[in-house]
C-alpha cells in the first residue's frame, strides 16, 4: 500500500461531499459508494465518466439493508481489516434540530445501526461517521414536554435522558465481539474552518488501534470587514476572517441557473425586506399577515422573510431555499439562491454535475458535507494512519481509552436582529460592530462517554 493512498468504502455517499475532502486531500483511493437514491447515484456515475472522480470506484444503487459487508467485500477482492478508512453519514432526519424531534423506537434498527454493520463486517482500520449535532443529545424515547419533570411528570428514565441514543451506540461499539474500537466525537462548526457557512456537525472518528485523535483548532473567526476586529483576537488566537457569501457567488454568473424560486406573493414581502434584513424589517401589520401564528411564537424565527448578506456566512442551507420560514433570499436580486451558488457554498467544484430534477439537486448538496470539512477530517485520518503505519499497525497494549465527546466552538451565537422594539440589518461594507456576532464563550471543552456497567 502507498503510503499516499489510503483505501477508501463510503456509504451513504449523496453528493459526495465528503468523499471529495477527502480526494482533495491527496491521500485517498475511493473503491466504492453505497446510496440508495437513483438520482444521487446518477450524480456520481456523471462524475465519474467525466473524469472528475479518476479512480471510478464501484457504485451500489442500493438499499443499505439489502447490502451485506462479505458481498463488498467479495466485489472488491479484499478481506475483512484490509479497508483503510469507511466513512458516511447515515440519514438521522429525526435528530436534526432543524425539524421535529422524535424517538428512535428500536434504535438498532435504524441506519445509524447499518452503519456500525459494517464496522463490524469490514474491520476498517479508522471509520469516519458524519451526523446533524442534533445526534448528540437526542434521546432514545421522546418525552413530550408538557409531561417532563419540569411540568410535574416523573423523572425522565435512562433511555429519555438527553444523549442515550449516543451512548447506545458507544456501548454497542465497545462490545463487538472480536474488535476494540476507541472513538473519539467531534462537535464542529464548518464556518470555523474556513468553510463560508454557518454549518455545525457532529464528526465519529474511531480506530482499532486504542489510538486517541484530535481535531484542529478553529482556523477563521468572526471579524468585522469594516473595522477588521477579530472578536477571537482578544484571546490571543490569531486566525483568519471567516470566509463569506459574497467570497464564492459574487463573481458566478450563469446563463441558464437551475432555482426554485419563492412564489410571487413571497417575492412581494421579501422585496420589501433590505439586505442583511428579516421579517422584523416588515410593517407589524404585513408581518402579522405573511407569518400567521409563527408571528406569536417564541425565537427561532430569524429565519423569516431573510434576505442574506454577502460580507457574511452563509447560514446553514436547507434542502429547500424558498421556504419563508428558512429563506435564502439573494442579497441583491428577489430571488432564491441557484443550485450552482449551493455549490459555491459547499465548495464543490465548479466542474461537479448534479443530477436529477431541481428539488432533487438541492436536496443533496444542501444535506452534503462542505467538502473543506471533509477535508480537515481527511488530514486527520491520514496523520493518524501514518503514525500507525510507521508503527507497524500496532495495537497499543495500554487499557482502553475512554470515548471522548469533544466540543471545538461549535455554536455560534447569533448576531443582533432584534432589542428594545428596534430592528437591526447588517449592512455590507458599514461598520456593524453594535450587532456582531456575540465572542464565543468556550473554545475547547471534553467529556467522556461513560460505558455503563
Amino acid at each position: 500500500m502507498s503510503r499516499n493512498a489510503f483505501t477508501v468504502v463510503s456509504l451513504f455517499s449523496g453528493a459526495m461531499g465528503l468523499d471529495l475532502g477527502l480526494k482533495q486531500s491527496g491521500r485517498f483511493r475511493l473503491l466504492a459508494c453505497v446510496e440508495v437514491e437513483k438520482t444521487f447515484c446518477d450524480t456520481i456515475r456523471e462524475n465519474i465518466e467525466a473524469g472528475n472522480l479518476p479512480e471510478k470506484p464501484l457504485v451500489y444503487e442500493i438499499d443499505i439493508r439489502d447490502l451485506t459487508p462479505e458481498r463488498l467485500l467479495d466485489d472488491l477482492g479484499l478481506s475483512a481489516g484490509e479497508i483503510d478508512v469507511l466513512v458516511g453519514g447515515p440519514p438521522c432526519q429525526s435528530f436534526s434540530t432543524a425539524g421535529k424531534r422524535g424517538t428512535t423506537q428500536d434504535p438498532r434498527g435504524t441506519l445509524l445501526w447499518d452503519f456500525m454493520r459494517f464496522i463490524k463486517g469490514l474491520q476498517p482500520k479508522i471509520f469516519l461517521m458524519e451526523n446533524v449535532r442534533g445526534l448528540l443529545s437526542a434521546a432514545l424515547k421522546h418525552r413530550p414536554i408538557a409531561e417532563r419533570p419540569d411540568k410535574g411528570g416523573p423523572p425522565l428514565t435512562d433511555d429519555e435522558q438527553p444523549g442515550s441514543v449516543v451512548r447506545l451506540f458507544s456501548q454497542d461499539l465497545q462490545e463487538l465481539r472480536g474488535l476494540s474500537y476507541h472513538m473519539d466525537c467531534f462537535e464542529v462548526n464548518a464556518v470555523n474552518y474556513g468553510v463560508p457557512q454557518l454549518r455545525e456537525r457532529a464528526l465519529f472518528i474511531g480506530n482499532r488501534f486504542n489510538l486517541e485523535v484530535d481535531f484542529p483548532d478553529p482556523t477563521h473567526g468572526p471579524c468585522n470587514p469594516a473595522t477588521e476586529l477579530s472578536l477571537l483576537n482578544t484571546n490571543k488566537v490569531v486566525t483568519s476572517p471567516w470566509r463569506t457569501l459574497g467570497d464564492v457567488i459574487r463573481s458566478l454568473k450563469e446563463d441558464i441557473p437551475v432555482i426554485m424560486d419563492f412564489s410571487p406573493r413571497k417575492k412581494g414581502y421579501l422585496s420589501l425586506v433590505p439586505p442583511g434584513g428579516n421579517w422584523r424589517h416588515l410593517p407589524e401589520e404585513l408581518q402579522r399577515e405573511s407569518m400567521g401564528k409563527a408571528f406569536f411564537a417564541k425565537g427561532g424565527r430569524s429565519g423569516w422573510w431573510r434576505r442574506l448578506s454577502f460580507d457574511l456566512p452563509c447560514p446553514t442551507l436547507v434542502t429547500m431555499p424558498n421556504h419563508a420560514s428558512t429563506a435564502l433570499c439573494h442579497p441583491e436580486e428577489v430571488r432564491a439562491l441557484t443550485v450552482r451558488e449551493y455549490c459555491r457554498v459547499q465548495e464543490f467544484p465548479d466542474e461537479w454535475m448534479v443530477c436529477g430534477s431541481p428539488a432533487d439537486q438541492y436536496r443533496q448538496i444542501g444535506n452534503a458535507v462542505p467538502v473543506r470539512l471533509g477535508q480537515i477530517a481527511g488530514a486527520v485520518i491520514a496523520e493518524s494512519l501514518d503514525k500507525l503505519q510507521e508503527d507497524g499497525w500496532r495495537v497499543s497494549d495500554a487499557p482502553p481509552k475512554p470515548y471522548r465527546k469533544i466540543y471545538i466552538q461549535s455554536h455560534i451565537r447569533t448576531r443582533q436582529w432584534f432589542k428594545n422594539g428596534q430592528a437591526y440589518n447588517w449592512t455590507d461594507g458599514c461598520d456593524n460592530s453594535e450587532i456582531m456576532y456575540a465572542p464565543m464563550k468556550t473554545k475547547r471543552a471534553w467529556t467522556v462517554m461513560e460505558k455503563e456497567e
